[in-house]
């Protein structure tokens, strides 16, 4: 039978660490509970045992999205199993194997047993907890259903980070398509043609105007090079300075609509952020008008977080959601009429968050085209390149032999 190593926290809020044997995962974590334990980590003994090995080489002075996500699944299993709040604290610092870690949750526990909510707490610590992640565990807290709330914002984050892991992934092959083909055409102008071209000088004859392109090419490439990183450089600091500017940021984000292919992923990658930031707010208890002000600064598109603007100022007059979204001209028209829906119906927490899979799932296939798209282009472009070097070094070597 197999075997997990496990790490749980009794009903005093110690951490208990120890073996217990299982036919799988669900059924361990069921023989913990019925011991009165807490299950905070449950992996196969080996693995577990395994986990760590170098970790003393490699130590994060910052603490991840991946470890912030980890202690909040953590602390909403230990809250919702009624462990006090600070007990709890105390347990995933027990559990922390980084100094970064220890010392944010330290931080934490010490501020709310002085007296300070959870809430005021994350606050004081943009760098890692957002005004989405303080405003949704302040709901929790007034509620009494922090531990509800926490698994909440659990689940969000873990869509973001399928949704960030979908398109990094995805763009991982044609990197490195690109990587490929930048070296070949470096190795091709630095290592290939000068060998021809002591060849071609010693020949003394007229060569096709194609070679002499090439040669000529790779000639001032290898003596200014050097030019085109600092050239690149140059031209990536004045258009980071030209995104700082509010207009100029405003400027590039309205051109990025409007791109064919790329327009519309944004668009949907942005109203799937809205939808599910918006509906998970909502289902932990922040009312509407509070709630759209937290999804406005998490919206990345200046032009669709101003346009939020105007929806806030006619849901203060008194309107719905659904029209002014509308009117804004911004927004795919079936997730307004989901959220019209949500409206009539009452139900616009769970239309948002449906709203929010149906994009997530349309940004997954939309950049699962763009990179089957995008591979066979960039392998076209790498062949039509190092093919025409090549075909203009051979009617060189043509040239040369037919007049000797």
């Amino acid at each position: 039978m197999p075997s997990f190593q496990y790490q749980a926290a009794d009903s005093q809020g110690q951490l208990q660490r120890g073996l217990t044997e299982a036919e799988n995962e669900q059924r361990a974590i069921a023989l913990l509970r019925e011991r009165g334990l807490i299950p905070i980590v449950i992996e196969p003994a080996q693995s577990l045992s395994n986990k760590g090995v170098g970790s003393s080489l490699f130590v994060r002075r910052s603490v991840g999205k991946d470890q912030i996500l980890a202690m909040t699944r953590d602390l909403a299993n230990l809250t919702t199993a009624g462990l006090p709040l600070d007990r709890a604290l105390e347990v995933l610092i027990s559990l922390a194997d980084e100094p970064a870690q220890q010392q944010l949750l330290q931080g934490l526990r010490d501020e709310v047993r002085g007296g300070a909510s959870l809430s005021q707490a994350l606050e004081k610590r943009p760098k890692y907890f957002s005004k989405l992640y303080s405003n949704m565990v302040r709901a929790g807290e007034a509620s009494g259903a922090l531990g509800l709330v926490l698994t909440r914002l659990t689940e969000f984050q873990e869509k973001a980070r399928e949704l960030r892991q979908t398109v990094t992934s995805a763009l991982t092959y044609p990197s490195i398509v690109l990587i490929a083909a930048v070296a070949s055409i470096v190795l091709m102008i630095v290592v290939v043609l000068p060998q021809f071209e002591l060849m071609f000088k010693d020949s003394k004859k007229a060569l096709p105007a194609a070679t002499a392109a090439v040669l000529g090419a790779g000639q001032w490439l290898r003596e200014n090079g050097w030019m085109i990183p600092l050239a690149l450089a140059a031209l990536w600091f004045l258009l980071r300075m030209r995104l700082n500017s509010p207009r100029g940021r405003y400027l590039w984000d309205a051109r990025k609509l409007r791109l064919p292919v790329f327009g519309e992923l944004t668009q949907k990658i942005e109203v799937a952020r809205f939808a599910r930031t918006l509906g998970t707010l909502l289902s932990s208890g922040v009312s509407l008008l509070p709630a759209l002000n937290i999804v406005k600064d998490t919206v990345t598109n200046t032009v669709l977080a101003t346009s939020l603007d105007g929806v806030t100022a006619k849901l203060r007059a008194g309107g719905g959601l659904s029209v002014p979204l509308m009117e804004t001209g911004l927004y795919p028209k079936l997730a307004v009429h989901m959220v019209k829906v949500g409206e009539e119906t009452g139900r616009l927490p769970e239309m948002l968050n449906n709203v929010a899979d149906i994009y997530d799932k349309d940004v997954q296939v939309s950049v699962k085209r763009l990179v089957t798209l995008l591979e066979p282009l960039l392998i076209l472009g790498l062949a039509v390149v190092v093919g025409g070097m090549i075909v203009s070094v051979l009617m060189g070597i043509m040239s040369v032999s037919d007049l000797t």
